[in-house]
């Protein structure tokens, strides 16, 4: 998907290409490298993602193919803005599962959605670690790609930690960094990739 670069932005990623050089990367993982770092302007992601070339092309192709996209938050979703993701935080049935469940609201909306959303989906959760242990102890279908960059304290690193241990295919990173903004940058990186376009 071709867009126009502001200048403002490329002259941001000429900056951050003169302090840290990711061209040692395949094309995709630096491209979500470069993005990560931009978004969060944040260099130490670029030691911290756990990047799967394979997982990044199937990702990429389910993108571009129209797959249906799952966001934990609305936060993510507004960042999305080539795709109109789902956000099954928003369905009443969440508030009503988490109560009789004992889980989170963002749990029980990715149950809810892993039990309804098809094959070869784009999940991504940048908010809430419960969210994507959840997506872990009940995967949905065959997913395209699990974007598991959640932010926090309490449960982010260790659901990371199992994602990247899952075998799914996934992009995440260590430790308790992430959110929102993050996870966003690497769907984006995904979305916006032109070869031509890296030096």
């Amino acid at each position: 998907m071709t867009r126009k670069v502001h200048p403002i932005e490329a002259e941001s990623y000429r900056i951050l290409r003169s302090r840290i050089d990711l061209s040692h990367l395949p094309p995709l993982s630096r491209a979500v490298a470069e993005r990560v770092c931009h978004a969060s302007a944040d260099l130490g992601f670029a030691d911290s993602l756990v990047l799967d070339e394979a997982a990044l092309e199937r990702g990429r192709a389910a993108l571009l193919g129209g797959a249906t996209v799952v966001c934990d938050a609305r936060m993510a979703a507004v960042g999305i803005t080539s795709r109109d993701p789902l956000v099954p935080l928003t369905d009443p049935r969440a508030t009503e599962l988490a109560k009789s469940e004992g889980l989170t609201r963002t749990a029980a909306a990715m149950r809810l959605a892993a039990q309804e959303v098809g094959p070869g989906a784009v999940w991504v959760v940048g908010n809430a670690p419960t969210a994507l242990f959840e997506l872990l102890e009940h995967p949905p279908p065959d997913p395209a790609l699990v974007v598991g960059l959640p932010v926090g304290f309490v449960g982010a690193a260790e659901s990371k930690d199992a994602l990247a241990q899952s075998g799914l295919p996934a992009v995440t990173n260590r430790g308790e960094r992430g959110g929102s903004a993050v996870a966003v940058a690497a769907v984006n990186a995904l979305v916006y990739f032109e070869p031509e376009a890296q030096p």
